[in-house]
């Protein structure tokens, strides 16, 4: 019972962290004048080459086969994981950040009913409250999708977060399979389909490239790490409950990087967020010590 309340733990922290790395997506594109397919490829390789240095600190070089040989679980979790990174930046780029923030905060409910229809895994009440408090102030933040969005980039967001949360639940149904070198894998895919679209890919210059390894290694590698490690010891519902952390943050990078005060209706939102997320966590925490 100490060592699942432990690993608990551990999944809550590493989830969380995915989060915060993930909040830098904004930031970083803002930085970058390129199309969206040589911005892919470039941090899809970098990322895809740090988690591969991961993986063998972690595994040792044997462990490279598995980028060869993924199996079944790791092979869909990679496709997956691509998906979601493929249609991520292009969305930020044809509609405004915020619009794709507030698709994102639906991934607990999508996740939670893709665990329930696949697997019977069913979310509790308290995380399905918590989840709506979350989706209400990220909603508040950003007060909806705007009139005259880009019909392209929220037809994006919405395929991201049926990937991920497709991806959340098939990390947790294949623990045996190695999710870090599925990461690494999803990561060249990724580089691998934007090859033929980047226009750019040539011609970034050494201070833009930098960027790009930064924003790969940082925000993708890093994240996607942490979120597939600890995803696959938490319930689906509730990893994508501490994933909307991402939400709030995505203003707090912007506001850190480009000095963009957010208004007090983001402000509020984001304190929801945040809420609603340790609240949930707290109330698990409760439940599992009364259950010892």
């Amino acid at each position: 019972m100490g060592q699942a309340r432990s690993e608990h733990g551990l999944g809550i922290a590493l989830v969380a962290a995915a989060a915060i790395a993930w909040s830098t997506a904004p930031f970083f594109t803002r930085l970058l004048p390129f199309d969206p397919w040589t911005i892919l490829f470039w941090r899809g390789l970098f990322g895809g080459s740090l988690i591969t240095v991961l993986l063998v600190l972690m595994q040792g070089p044997a462990a490279l086969r598995q980028l060869v040989v993924p199996g079944r679980g790791g092979l869909l979790v990679a496709a997956l994981s691509a998906t979601g990174m493929i249609s991520f930046i292009p969305a930020l780029q044809m509609t405004n950040v915020m619009n794709v923030a507030v698709l994102i905060a639906t991934q607990p409910f999508v996740a939670a009913a893709l665990a329930w229809l696949w697997r019977g895994e069913a979310a509790t009440w308290r995380t399905l409250i918590a989840s709506l408090v979350a989706f209400a102030g990220v909603v508040i933040t950003v007060g909806g999708i705007r009139s005259g969005a880009d019909i392209s980039g929220v037809a994006l967001s919405c395929l991201m977060v049926l990937a991920i949360s497709a991806m959340t639940v098939v990390v947790r149904r294949h623990r045996e399979t190695s999710m870090v070198a599925a990461a690494a894998l999803s990561n060249f895919i990724g580089s691998l389909v934007s090859l033929p679209l980047a226009h750019d890919i040539a011609h970034i210059g050494g201070h833009n490239l930098a960027i790009l390894a930064m924003f790969g290694c940082l925000q993708v590698a890093l994240g996607l790490t942490f979120y597939m490690l600890g995803s696959r010891l938490l319930p689906s519902g509730q990893a994508s409950l501490i994933a909307t952390l991402e939400t709030p943050l995505m203003a707090f990078w912007i506001w850190v990087g480009f000095g963009e005060v957010p208004a007090a209706h983001a402000l509020i939102g984001g304190a929801l967020v945040i809420g609603a997320v340790v609240a949930d966590i707290a109330g698990d925490a409760r439940t599992r010590r009364s259950g010892t």
